[in-house]
């Protein structure tokens, strides 16, 4: 059954929130950290750990499944497998920490740091 299964929608429709995650953990892995809101790091945080347990298997089917996820964007790939994998080969999880900034200026929207451990 599906109890408790709901997803942050993020007032988007499916497809520009695939789109969204996409790019928000194409640049987590391109910058190691990014600024944005605290609803969009809660939603992309479990997307970006799954992706980091998924380069540390390193197999050809691991990258094609990351490729999928991240759009055709070989170099983030690379990166994701050949430097930032196996910074966390002994680590069993937690890969990354929200870190509150405060409130936005125009429009108080809480805003927070998403990085790499």
């Amino acid at each position: 059954m599906r109890h408790q299964r709901n997803r942050h929608k993020l007032g988007r429709s499916p497809s520009h929130r695939k789109a969204l995650l996409m790019n928000l953990s194409r640049e987590v892995f391109d910058h190691e950290r990014i600024q944005t809101t605290e609803a969009k790091a809660k939603a992309v945080k479990p997307e970006v750990e799954k992706l980091i347990t998924l380069a540390k298997r390193g197999d050809l089917h691991a990258r094609r499944r990351a490729m999928a996820a991240l759009g055709q964007d070989k170099f983030v790939v690379y990166k994701l497998f050949e430097e930032i994998a196996p910074r966390y080969a002994e680590r069993p999880g937690g890969y990354t920490r929200i870190l509150k900034l405060g409130p936005r200026m125009s429009d108080s929207t809480e805003m927070v740091l998403l990085e790499l451990v």
